[in-house]
C-alpha cells in the first residue's frame, strides 16, 4: 500500500471493537476462575468472599473506563497513558507508564495464548502434552495476519469476538433462567470438597483480609487492555475521540455484563476448582493424572448438558479463540507506543518504520519474539504466567489519572473565558479522574503487595531494565545529534588543503586497473599505489611487473616482517594525515562481487579488516571499487516474484515474459 492509502486504513467502531477490546473482553474467560483458585487455598469455606469481590472488581471497571474515556478526548492523537503522563507529571514519569505498558503487552500476549491454549486442551485433553508448541505457532499465527495491516486483522479476527460475545451471553441467560425456573445447572466439580493448603488453612484477622485482597487482585486481570482504546485513538475513523469513547463505553458494558454473569453462573453451578489437582477431596483414581477443565468449560458443560453438546464446543471453540486472538490487542498497542517512543527517540528509530502494509512491521516482530520466548521459558504454564501480569497495568492507570488530574487543573486555572456549562463539565471530568487515581493507586498498593513474591518481581525488574535502556537510548540520540549539528555552515562547507590517494595493491589484475583509473579520475593531489611485502621474492616481482605498466603512480611497500598487512597499512595511513591534519586521505580498495554464499569465505576477507580499521581513522575515506566475478551475475538476477511486486502491480522482468511466452508455445 502506498503511504497516502494511510486513510484507507482507518477503522469503524465494530471492527475497532474486536481490535482493542478483546483482550478485556476475552480477560472474563479466567477472572473468575482467578478469583476462585486464590480463594480455595483455604478450602470452601472462603468461597462466599466470591460476589463482594466481583463488585469490587465491576465498580474498579466503571472507575476505569470513565477516567480513559476523559483521556481519550483530552489527548486525541494517541499515546494514551504515555502522553497523559509526560505532558503532564514529566518525560520520567512518562517513561516509567511507558516501560510498564511495553512489558505488560508482552504479558498479555503470552497469558492471552497460554489461556487459549488451556481452554482447546479442556475439550481435547489429548493435546496436553503439546502445549508449548501450540502457544508458540499461535503467536507466529497472529503475527503473520497482523503483518498484513490493521484493517486486515480487524476483519479477521471480528467474528470469533462477537461469536464469543454471543456465546457466552447466551450461557449465562440460558443458565440464569433454569436457575429461575428451579432447574440450576450443576457443575462437573460440584460434587467434589477442596482440601485448604496447610499453609492458608484457618486463616483469620489479617490473613484473611489478605487472602482476599489478593482474590482482588487476581480478578483485576478483568481489566487488562482498557487503555489499548485511548493508544489507539488516531486509528478511527473520524470523529476519532468520539468513536473512540463510544467504543470505550461498549466494550465496559458488554465486559461488566459477561464477567457478572460468568461469575454468578460459577457460584449457582458449585464450580469447585483449585491450583492442585490433589487438594480436590471425592476424587477417584490418581489425582495428578486428573485434569481439572476451565470455569468456562465446566459452565458450558453444566448449561448445556454436558461435554458432547454443540453448545459445549461452540462455547469452547470461540473462548479458546478470543482467549488468543485477545493478544491481538497488544498486538495493535505495541506497536503504536513503540513508534511514539521511537519518534521521541526513547526506541531503536526502526520501530517507526512501516510495512508494505502500513503496520509498524518491526514493533510487531519484537513483540512476537518476547513473547514466544515467555511461552518457551514458562512453558506457557497460565497460573505461573499470571503473576507477572497487571501489574503495569496499574501502574500506568494511576500515573495517568494522576496526569490527568493535573491537566484538568491547569485547564481550569489558564482557561478565563471558557462558559459555565464547559467549566462544569472540566470539573466532573477531574473529579472522576481522581477518584480513578486514588482507586488504581490503592490497587497498584495491594497487587504489588501480594503478587511481588509469587514472580510479579520479574516484571518490576524487567520495566526497570527497558526504563534505564530507553534513557540511554535517548542519551545517545541526543549526544550524536548535539555532534552533528552544524553551527557555522560556511566552516563545514570548507574543502581540505589537499586530497591524498592511496590505492591497496596486492597483485596486478583487472581489478587493480579499474580502482587505478577509477582513483584517477578523482584528480587527486597526489596519487600513491602501497602494497606490503610479507614475501620479498612476490614484491620484487610485483614491483617489476608494476614498472611494466609504465604509469605515472608511484608503488610504496611496506615491509612487513612479521607477515601483517591491517596493521602496517592503517599506520602508514594514520601517519599522512597525522602529518598533514587538513588534507583528506582516500584509500581506494578494490574488492571482489561473487554470487555465491561460499565465495564470501574465500574472497574480501583483508578488505573487510582493512576497512573495518580504517572506518575509525579520521580524516580518511574508504572506497570500495567492486569488480564482478562471473558468479555474480547468479545473483544479479532479479527474482521471479519480488514482494509487493504483485500488489504494486509491477509488470514482469522481460526475461520472465519471454520464458513465460516460451512455456505458452510448448506441447
Amino acid at each position: 500500500m502506498r503511504s497516502e492509502e494511510l486513510h484507507e486504513t482507518l477503522l469503524p467502531k465494530r471492527l475497532a471493537l474486536p481490535i482493542f477490546a478483546s483482550d478485556p473482553l476475552s480477560s472474563v474467560a479466567y477472572a473468575t476462575q482467578e478469583i476462585l483458585l486464590v480463594l480455595t487455598l483455604g478450602g470452601m469455606a472462603y468461597l462466599h468472599f466470591t460476589p463482594w469481590i466481583a463488585a469490587a472488581v465491576v465498580a474498579l471497571m466503571a472507575v476505569v473506563v470513565l477516567s480513559y474515556r476523559q483521556v481519550v478526548h483530552a489527548y486525541p492523537s494517541g499515546g494514551g497513558s504515555y502522553e497523559v503522563v509526560s505532558h503532564n507529571l514529566g518525560a520520567s514519569a512518562g517513561l516509567v507508564v511507558a516501560a510498564s505498558l511495553l512489558v505488560d503487552y508482552v504479558m498479555t500476549v503470552a497469558v492471552s495464548v497460554a489461556s487459549g491454549v488451556d481452554n482447546i486442551i479442556s475439550a481435547v485433553p489429548q493435546l496436553a502434552g503439546y502445549r508449548v508448541l501450540m502457544a508458540v505457532v499461535f503467536v507466529a499465527l497472529l503475527t503473520g495476519v497482523n503483518l498484513r495491516g490493521v484493517r486486515e486483522s480487524g476483519q479477521a479476527f471480528a467474528a470469533p469476538t462477537y461469536l464469543f460475545i454471543t456465546g457466552v451471553l447466551i450461557m449465562v441467560l440460558t443458565g440464569l433462567v433454569r436457575y429461575a425456573f428451579g432447574h440450576a445447572p450443576v457443575s462437573e466439580s460440584a460434587g467434589f470438597g477442596i482440601a485448604p493448603d496447610p499453609r492458608d488453612a484457618g486463616l483469620a484477622g489479617f490473613a484473611l483480609v489478605m487472602l482476599c485482597l489478593r482474590a482482588f487482585s487476581s480478578g483485576c486481570t478483568a481489566l487488562t487492555g482498557v487503555e489499548a482504546i485511548s493508544n489507539g485513538v488516531p486509528a478511527f475513523r473520524k470523529p476519532k475521540s468520539k468513536n473512540a469513547a463510544s467504543t470505550m463505553s461498549i466494550m465496559g458494558t458488554v465486559a461488566v455484563a459477561m464477567f457478572v454473569g460468568v461469575t454468578a453462573l460459577a457460584l449457582i453451578t458449585k464450580v469447585h476448582i483449585t491450583d492442585d489437582s490433589c487438594r480436590l477431596t471425592g476424587l477417584t483414581g490418581d489425582c495428578d493424572a486428573y485434569t481439572q477443565r476451565t470455569v468456562i468449560a465446566q459452565l458450558a458443560a453444566a448449561v448445556f448438558g454436558g461435554e458432547q453438546s454443540f453448545g459445549f464446543y461452540f462455547v469452547q471453540a470461540a473462548t479458546a479463540l478470543v482467549l488468543i486472538l485477545a493478544a491481538n490487542t497488544a498486538f495493535n498497542g505495541f506497536p503504536l507506543l513503540a513508534d511514539i517512543l521511537a519518534q521521541h527517540r526513547y526506541l531503536p528509530r526502526q520501530l517507526h518504520n512501516r510495512g508494505d502494509r502500513l503496520a509498524f512491521s518491526n514493533g510487531i516482530l519484537a513483540l512476537a519474539l518476547a513473547a514466544g520466548l515467555l511461552l518457551w521459558f514458562y512453558e506457557a504454564d497460565v497460573t505461573s504466567l499470571i503473576h507477572l501480569y497487571i501489574l503495569g497495568v496499574f501502574t500506568s492507570f494511576t500515573l495517568s489519572q494522576t496526569g490527568m488530574v493535573r491537566h484538568w487543573n491547569r485547564e481550569l486555572r489558564t482557561e478565563t473565558e471558557i462558559d459555565a456549562e464547559t467549566r462544569r463539565r472540566a470539573q466532573l471530568a477531574r473529579v472522576i479522574n481522581a477518584v480513578g487515581a486514588v482507586v488504581t493507586g490503592l490497587v497498584l498498593v495491594i497487587v504489588l503487595a501480594t503478587k511481588f513474591t509469587q514472580g510479579a518481581w520479574l516484571a518490576v525488574v524487567a520495566a526497570v531494565v527497558l526504563w534505564l535502556t530507553m534513557r540511554g537510548i535517548r542519551r545517545h540520540y541526543d549526544t550524536v545529534a548535539a555532534e552533528l549539528a552544524v553551527s557555522d555552515p560556511r566552516a563545514e562547507l570548507v574543502g581540505p588543503s589537499r586530497v591524498i590517494a592511496v590505492l591497496l595493491v596486492s597483485t596486478i589484475h583487472k581489478p587493480t586497473l579499474r580502482a587505478l583509473a577509477y582513483a584517477r579520475a578523482f584528480r587527486p593531489d597526489h596519487l600513491e599505489a602501497l602494497t606490503v611485502s610479507v614475501d620479498r621474492e612476490e614484491s620484487k616481482d610485483l614491483e617489476r611487473r608494476w614498472a611494466e605498466l609504465d604509469v605515472d603512480v608511484p608503488l610504496r611497500v611496506l615491509d612487513s616482517p612479521y607477515r601483517e598487512i591491517t596493521r602496517p597499512v592503517v599506520e602508514y595511513v594514520r601517519s599522512l594525515h597525522r602529518d598533514s591534519p587538513r588534507d583528506v586521505v582516500g584509500v581506494f580498495i578494490p574488492e571482489y562481487v561473487v554470487g555465491h554464499w561460499w565465495e564470501h569465505l574465500l574472497h574480501n576477507q583483508s578488505a573487510l579488516w582493512l576497512k573495518s580499521r580504517l572506518l575509525f581513522t579520521p580524516g580518511v575515506m574508504v572506497t570500495s571499487v567492486p569488480w564482478q566475478l562471473t558468479s555474480s551475475r547468479r545473483a544479479d538476477h532479479p527474482a521471479r516474484r519480488a514482494p509487493g511486486a504483485i500488489r504494486r502491480g509491477e509488470p514482469l522482468p522481460i526475461h520472465q515474459h519471454r520464458s513465460h511466452s516460451a512455456d505458452s508455445t510448448r506441447p
